[in-house]
């Protein structure tokens, strides 16, 4: 790939293959094909579009979208163009999209007829100019006039490689943002820091056909379709998971390549056995899933399901380190996260001593690139250690050869009469009881240990909510664990609030349970006794 004499991948595949789908998107009624001959064509327009609205490398736009069609050829436009990109969620308010606008200093953003309300709310504060994709609205530039004057078959300018430009969901905080550098022009045909990683040890390829259920505004998918692209493989894009959907697709466009959550499993586990018994699953060579921890039990049954097709991953947007797994290697080490595929892993407590084998403490990797968050050095700086170790935040140990174990994040830590109490092994344990459908363990304040272990439990649509079914659940738990790490009560709701990448927005529950707390205690009934 190295000697080609194209402007990217993308170029190379049109001329190569310019009729095969490089995306085909499906709402489980129609599918919408893009080869990639059109969106070669189409990326070469967005990128004379962006130059020519005066757009500087380095620069930036965003995108405020569903899984639209027009998203690819605008990210690789961007790419071409020299520019970041920044899927920002449809699912945040106007404050939160003004945020990231601002803070990415995104110069445009582009949206749709489904997003055109929550663009048209942003304030006043961001100046940039809003362009709509289908359709016109006050306020909004006509995005199909913004390219009506432009040629595809015009050279393009050499510029930097653009790429995106990523904020975290935000389930602790503000979301983060983490911009890279660009990539220069001359070496545009390299190989990305973690290519090698998904071409041998996940297998993408020219024959892979690649599944996602996920928005794209999320990073793993995004980036997944994207990396399928630049490797000349098929991409089937869904704009919402649906399990006996996913099936029905797996089977029709015999995909090879998928990626999962464990909700999303836990669904599938969940459909009738008829359903499942009629699954062709024989073009399936890698399904893999990561954002969440995932239940052993889940898993386990998954991979009798599927057969040993599962791979795991442990890493994040900053790219510090990664970790992977395989079937086979998890199979003999329930639980594990795998060993280190970039990066060097190091266990430290507190004090920042490295730690033997077998001993918690905090994850860090070292011999990765160095990241930063945008607009927040303390962050960065706190995400470092003095030796150039980088951590996520979590918490876990490694065995004798090197697998690594997660027991939650730091972030998580549940301190109950001066003991430590990582949720994840809870987690994991009562996510295996019959009828429990998701859960989450928490700290709630207490006032004579600090806090107390709480179980919040979603329970599957056929299971009733009783008593005895929470004493139920805290006698299984006690029968497993340490009673020191049991919960001493359990709450039942009917969902608990993930996102869409299936991470657990657990500090909102935190939040609500402290606030209770403190209603409680300033009730009059409170005060009085």
């Amino acid at each position: 790939m190295e000697t080609l004499q194209t402007v990217d991948r993308l170029a190379h595949w049109a001329q190569v293959q310019p009729d095969k789908a490089a995306v085909r998107l499906t709402d489980g009624q129609a599918t919408l094909n893009l080869t990639y001959g059109e969106l070669d064509a189409h990326a070469n327009l967005v990128a004379q579009w962006l130059i020519g609205a005066g757009l500087k490398e380095g620069e930036g736009i965003a995108l405020l979208m569903e899984n639209h069609p027009a998203m690819f050829a605008l990210a690789w436009g961007a790419r071409r163009a020299g520019l970041y990109y920044t899927p920002v969620s449809v699912h945040l308010n106007p404050s939160e999209v003004e945020y990231i606008l601002r803070d990415c200093g995104a110069r445009l953003l582009v949206a749709t007829r489904k997003t055109v309300e929550l663009a048209a709310a942003i304030g006043e504060d961001w100046t940039g100019d809003k362009y709509l994709l289908d359709g016109e609205a006050p306020g909004f530039l006509p995005f199909a006039q913004a390219l009506a004057d432009y040629d595809t078959g015009t050279p393009l300018p050499e510029r930097a490689v653009g790429r995106d430009f990523l904020y975290s969901s935000g389930t602790t905080g503000k979301p983060k943002g983490i911009r890279r550098p660009l990539v220069p022009f001359a070496d545009r045909l390299r190989d990305a820091y973690d290519a090698v990683v998904w071409r041998e040890f996940f297998k993408f390829g020219r024959d892979t056909v690649y599944l996602t259920m996920a928005p794209l505004y999320h990073a793993a998918p995004m980036r997944s379709v994207m990396r399928n692209i630049d490797w000349g493989g098929e991409n089937i894009v869904s704009s919402r998971f649906d399990a006996e959907q996913a099936l029905r697709l797996i089977a029709q466009h015999r995909v090879t390549h998928s990626q999962w959550v464990p909700t999303m499993m836990i669904r599938l586990l969940a459909l009738p056995d008829a359903v499942r018994a009629q699954a062709d699953l024989s073009s399936m060579r890698v399904a893999i899933h990561a954002a969440a921890p995932c239940p052993p039990d889940v898993k386990q049954r998954m991979i009798d399901w599927w057969g040993k097709v599962w791979f795991e991953y442990y890493g994040g947007s900053e790219g510090i380190g990664l970790t992977g797994v395989d079937s086979e290697q998890w199979l003999r080490r329930p639980g594990t996260v795998g060993r280190a595929l970039l990066g060097t892993i190091h266990i430290k407590d507190e004090a920042g001593r490295e730690l033997p084998a077998g001993q918690q403490g905090r994850i860090w990797f070292s011999g990765a690139p160095r990241f930063a968050y945008h607009n927040d050095p303390q962050k960065t700086a706190d995400a470092y250690d003095a030796h150039g170790c980088a951590t996520f935040g979590d918490i876990g140990h490694v065995d004798e050869d090197g697998f690594l174990y997660l027991s939650g994040r730091r972030t998580d830590l549940i301190l109950s009469g001066g003991v430590n109490i990582y949720p994840q092994e809870i987690e994991n344990l009562l996510a295996t009881y019959p009828g429990v459908a998701d859960v989450a363990v928490i700290g709630v304040p207490h006032p004579e240990f600090g806090e107390a272990v709480k179980a919040v439990v979603e329970l599957q649509s056929a299971q009733q909510p009783t008593p005895e079914l929470a004493e139920a659940i805290l006698n299984f738990c006690r029968q497993h664990i340490s009673h020191v790490k049991c919960p001493r009560s359990v709450d039942f709701v009917k969902a608990l609030p993930r996102l869409e990448n299936g991470k657990l927005y657990k500090r909102l529950l935190i939040n609500q349970y402290a606030a209770a707390a403190a209603a409680a205690a300033e009730s009059p009934a409170a005060a009085a006794s």
